[in-house]
């Protein structure tokens, strides 16, 4: 698996494809394989003539492991992102995001508009602007000694997926604590490129796909029918309709 350094930061990525380039940013205690390899999205979109670019942020998967939240804030993870398309010699591509990874997608076409072509926000709406990221009680569960130990629901569910797929759990903890930056309404409004908001209609983390559509400039909803926050990624409906998204955006 390539590995690209920068700022002291080893970035594993992969590098599939030819054509129109895309990047895609995994969630929060996934990475590039669990998020986009596992569930068929990375055959898909190289099976649309497409070329696929997919990274472990840092903290996750292959990457480097920090444990100073300082580390986590989320315009360092959008550069992170930035500077692996330019490592590829990539001006422009399309970006697509899933839930935290949503998140670094839009602060990425915020803070480098030329290099981002369209965005595709899955799993995030409009907790974009109203919310600061995942509950910061998912901390506290990811640092207990053991999934029994964890009582709050929602931080069950993320250590459950954590222990899963093995990740490091004091580096997760700090991403939690670190990435919790939220976009204002007026900066939202500066994405120009043209979006594509898809959230489940059971997903009750993400908040309204509608809502944050029609805070961005050029932006579309879709509602991925009957799926929670963890099973929508790899729908069948989310793909055709992110497929149709890329075919239309200038």
């Amino acid at each position: 698996m390539p590995i690209f350094t920068h700022n002291s930061i080893n970035t594993a990525y992969l590098d599939e494809g030819e054509g129109d380039p895309i990047l895609l940013i995994h969630g929060f205690a996934s990475s590039k394989d669990v998020n986009w390899v596992y569930p068929g999205w990375v055959s898909t979109l190289t099976g649309d003539g497409r070329r696929v670019i997919a990274l472990d942020n840092r903290g996750h998967g292959q990457s480097s492991k920090l444990y100073d939240p300082a580390d986590y804030h989320t315009s360092r993870m959008a550069e992170d992102a930035f500077e692996l398309l330019h490592h590829l010699g990539i001006a422009r591509a399309d970006v697509m995001g899933y839930s935290m990874g949503a998140r670094i997608t839009a602060f990425m076409a915020l803070e480098h508009p030329d290099a981002v072509r369209s965005v595709v926000l899955g799993g995030l709406g409009s907790r974009l602007i109203e919310g600061v990221g995942l509950n910061p009680a998912i901390a506290d569960a990811l640092e207990a000694p053991s999934l029994d130990d964890v009582v709050d629901p929602e931080g069950r569910v993320f250590r459950k997926f954590a222990d899963q797929t093995r990740s490091d759990l004091r580096a997760l903890a700090a991403c939690i604590r670190g990435s919790r930056q939220q976009m204002s309404h007026t900066e939202a409004t500066l994405i120009q490129a043209p979006a594509l908001v898809a959230v489940g209609t059971k997903d009750d983390v993400a908040g309204s796909a509608a809502d944050l559509a029609a805070i961005l400039p050029d932006a579309v909803a879709f509602d991925i029918p009957g799926r929670d926050h963890m099973l929508a990624v790899g729908d069948k409906a989310f793909k055709e309709r992110v497929l149709a998204f890329l075919a239309e955006r200038p």
